[in-house]
Parts: C-alpha cells; structure tokens; sequence
C-alpha cells in the first residue's frame, strides 16, 4: 500500500468523521459542559471506532455485508440505544431550564464522572455499525488483496488517530472556559437539540434496521 493511498483515505475518513453525526453531537455537547468530559467521550468513540475499523481492514465486516440480517438487528439495537439516550438527555435539558446551575462547576458536575462519559462514547458509536458500510467502500479497495499484519495495524492506527486527534482539537477548542461560561444559560436548549437529534437519529437506524 502506497503512502499516498494511505494519506488519500485518512483524508476521506478524517472529512466523514467531521460531518454531522451522533459522535460528534455527542462530543460537542459534552465540551460546552466540561474539557475532561468531552476528551473522555471522544476516546471512548475511538475505541468503538477501532473495532469497526480493524473488523473492516480484517476482513470481517463482509460478515455484515453479506448477511444483511445481523447488521439490521445491530442497528435496531442501536437505534434503541440512541433514543433512550437522547429521551434522558432532553429530560435532563428540561430539568436544567427548570433549576439552572449556578455555575459551571455545578454544569459539569450533573455528567457524573468522565468514566461515565467514555462509556456513553463508546456505546454511542458502537450503537452504528453503518461506519463498516463507509469504511468499506473506502478502505477496501486501497488494500491489497491480502495485507499484511503490519499493513493492516498502520492502516487501523492511521485512521483511528488521526479522527482521534482530529476530535480533541474539537473537545479543546469548544471547551475554553470562555464558550462554556457563554453557553451556560443556553446549557438546557444545548441538551434538548442534541437530546431531539439523538431521537431521531435512533429512529433512523431503527427504521433502516427493520427494513434491511
């Protein structure tokens, strides 16, 4: 594999990664309340991302490809997930407008411990196994037919970091105190649109999930 083929879909993954989906709202919503807390949720969708990422370069996500049963019921399940996500996050939202905090040490701490928040990162990317469809169209076919173990692991590290970079620069630069301390009074309406977001997106794969 060529570096310039391994730059060309770093690029593409890197432009995907940045568009508008449940990992990025997640992660946005989680900086305007706290840095730790959104650095902490983007790892944790870089582990999910991970396992759909070595699956692809290994070969294995043509298991969901090719039985299109297994992948509808995953996103049925995800779906699920998203909505009972974005149903708490709209009832906490609503909850802040009622009782606002104070100040942003009281916003941050109603997410609990970023432990907490890796968690929900890694069930919410792993709640969309869509990426596998994406990352096989655009890895497969700079692979070679059969990679090595070391092609494999550079293209896996190359693509996970890099997203991974690309979404810490995005939990540092929203997360100054400035924005967060801008945002405050706003933090339930943050909470409700992403909360609604989350809702429709499971909604989404669950409609797709049934008719796969």
């Amino acid at each position: 594999m060529s570096l310039a083929s391994l730059f060309a879909i770093v690029m593409l993954n890197l432009v995907g990664a940045a568009s508008p989906g449940p990992d990025v709202v997640l992660v946005t919503r989680m900086a305007t309340r706290s840095r730790r807390h959104a650095i902490a949720t983007s790892i944790g969708t870089h582990v999910g991302a991970t396992v759909w990422v070595s699956l692809t370069v290994f070969g294995a996500a043509a298991i969901l490809t090719t039985f299109p049963q297994a992948l509808g019921i995953i996103q049925v399940v995800g779906g699920a997930w998203l909505m009972i996500m974005g149903q708490s996050t709209v009832r906490g939202g609503l909850m802040t407008r009622k009782y606002p905090p104070k100040d942003l040490a009281e916003l941050e701490a109603q997410l609990g411990s970023p432990w907490r928040s890796f968690r929900r990162g890694l069930a919410t990317n792993l709640s969309n196994p869509k990426i596998v469809i994406f990352l096989a169209a655009l890895v497969a076919p700079a692979l070679p037919p059969e990679p090595s173990v070391g092609t494999a692991l550079l293209v896996i590290a190359s693509l996970v970091f890099s997203s991974l970079l690309l979404f810490l620069t995005m939990s540092t630069l929203v997360s100054t105190r400035r924005v967060r301390q801008a945002l405050l009074r706003s933090s339930w309406l943050i909470d409700v649109l992403a909360g609604t977001f989350f809702v429709i997106a499971g909604l989404v794969l669950i409609i797709h999930g049934g008719l796969g």
